[in-house]
């Protein structure tokens, strides 16, 4: 076997082995590529609702979302007051049906309009719908608070209904408005309070 003929087999193998080592990795790389995998999640986002109704009888609810909002129906004539006499008015609130979270109310101290001189008053969270004087409950603004006077830190809670198609249990509330001894011949006026519901969620 002559030299030329040894180097030209030589030369053969090393591209055989060449041309097999690039096919084993082009293997290598299918291989490789098979074993990835990919997981997909895709989240939906829904908002719930939130809506808070008041009654005035305790029995039908509806929304009040503006002032002068729900006319409160006292129990004596408040257009007629003189000094020492005390007017009494129920209201309960609740959470509508559908609503999917909590809230806690803030009581915000009255809106006057016209002459609330010389009237103040109370207000009751109570455990039944009524008010009148011999009515009791949780005191959430205390006894001679002015009409007008500001509040701060009056809150309570509701809870959504269960299930949410449901409305939440009603919150009874007594409003006890006194008139003063310097009450005056003639004035009249109004006090308007909002109670700011806002979602526990």
């Amino acid at each position: 076997m002559t030299e030329q003929t040894t180097r030209t087999r030589a030369r053969g193998k090393v591209r055989a082995f060449l041309a097999g080592g690039l096919v084993l990795g082009v293997g290598a790389t299918v291989v490789l590529a098979a074993w990835n995998d990919s997981e997909f999640g895709t989240g939906t986002f829904t908002a719930g609702t939130f809506n808070m109704q008041g009654s005035t009888d305790g029995t039908t609810y509806a929304d009040h979302a503006a002032a002068p909002g729900a006319t409160l129906p006292f129990t004596v004539n408040p257009a007629n007051l003189a000094p020492g006499d005390t007017v009494y008015a129920p209201f309960a609130v609740r959470l509508a049906a559908n609503t999917s979270t909590g809230a806690t109310v803030t009581v915000n101290g009255a809106t006057a309009g016209g002459s609330v001189a010389n009237l103040s008053y109370q207000l009751l969270q109570t455990t039944s719908f009524g008010c009148s004087a011999d009515t009791t409950g949780t005191e959430l603004v205390a006894a001679g608070t002015a009409l007008d006077g500001a509040l701060s830190g009056v809150t309570f809670d509701l809870a959504a209904g269960s299930p949410v198609t449901d409305p939440g249990q009603a919150a009874f509330l007594c409003f006890k408005v006194t008139a003063g001894a310097g009450l005056v011949q003639g004035q009249t006026g109004t006090a308007t309070w909002e109670l700011a519901a806002a979602s526990t969620s």
